[in-house]
């Protein structure tokens, strides 16, 4: 566990895939969602979702502040849950936002749904 940390903190370091992973996800508007996938596959590394959820767990303290809890996996879950100091503060956020959540999934995943692929410009 402790070479991953290290790994993790080298990684943020660096203008870098993290920092990517920010910047996308800084632009998920109020009120809808993406997944982990759909951002890496933005990125051009369709194949790096876990390392998508790696960069959510890692900005608790980035400025500006990323919108982590808009980023779930590729059903809607709540996977990121344990990043957010407690088991329901990734739902309330999303509900403050009038997300609404089900036994740890968004409700209307799909039509909530916001792929960066369709709504950013590379």
């Amino acid at each position: 566990m402790a070479d991953t940390k290290e790994h993790l903190k080298d990684l943020t370091n660096k203008h870098s895939f993290f920092e990517d992973v920010w910047d996308v996800a800084r632009q998920i508007p109020k009120g809808r969602v993406t997944s982990y996938g759909a951002i890496a596959n933005y990125l051009g590394t369709k194949m790096s979702a876990r390392m998508v959820g790696w960069a959510m767990g890692a900005c608790v303290n980035v400025k500006p502040k990323v919108p982590a809890h808009r980023v779930v996996n590729r059903v809607g879950l709540l996977s990121g849950k344990m990043h957010f100091g407690s088991p329901d503060e990734m739902q309330k956020r999303l509900e403050k936002e009038k997300i609404k959540v089900k036994d740890d999934k968004v409700v209307d995943f799909e039509k909530l749904f916001w792929d960066p692929a369709k709504e950013l410009i590379l």
